[in-house]
């Protein structure tokens, strides 16, 4: 049985460590840990990773954010992956930073790269993984927001909230997406201090 991970990001160095780029992050973290590195295919890189007997694979799309739809749909019909395997890891404004919620199925939220998958596979009903990023913006800077740097502490807990969120992932993989929403939401692990700047 064979599942699909994709982690919403923009291709580009002048994205690399940005909020937006949370859901890469997280599928660089799961590659570091497996040793296994990421080849550039169509649609986006992949790598493959072997989890309780269980063929994973981790897909950072090549097309930006706006058009995560394309990769996510091509990949599940190349690897005949069905929709209750397809897991969307993703940035949201709407979570403080280092909460994570897990959900079954839903809007997008105002998330483009959510639109978009919808709009391709016409449906909602697939699971996404959510990583808080924050909302310490004005009002109308969202875009500027998601796609600036990480500041120093929260650069500092990054790789704990990746290690939390693969821990979400290998749940949903493990024990399906009720199970894995059961745990991961009813037990949130803030990871950044309040007190600090």
């Amino acid at each position: 049985m064979s599942y699909l991970i994709t982690g919403l990001g923009n291709i580009g160095l002048e994205y690399a460590g940005t909020r937006h780029n949370i859901g890469f992050s997280v599928l660089d973290a799961w590659a570091a840990l497996q040793k296994t590195a990421f080849s550039t295919l169509r649609y986006g890189a992949m790598a493959q990773v072997k989890y309780a007997g269980k063929s994973v694979w981790l897909l950072k799309p090549s097309t930006y954010v706006n058009l995560s739809g394309k990769a996510v749909r091509y990949w599940m019909n190349e690897e005949r992956i069905p929709l209750e395997n397809t897991l969307v890891v993703l940035d949201d404004v709407a979570l403080p930073f280092g909460k994570i919620r897990m959900r079954a199925k839903g809007s997008d939220g105002g998330h483009n790269g959510l639109k978009h998958i919808t709009t391709v596979l016409g449906t909602q009903n697939y699971a996404r993984l959510r990583i808080g990023v924050g909302d310490d913006f004005p009002r109308g800077y969202r875009a500027d927001y998601v796609l600036s740097p990480w500041n120093k502490n929260e650069k500092k807990e990054l790789p704990f909230l990746c290690d939390q969120a693969i821990e979400a992932i290998q749940l949903f993989i493990r024990h399906g997406i009720d199970q894995a929403m059961n745990t991961v939401n009813t037990e949130p692990k803030p990871v950044l201090d309040k007190d600090e700047d």
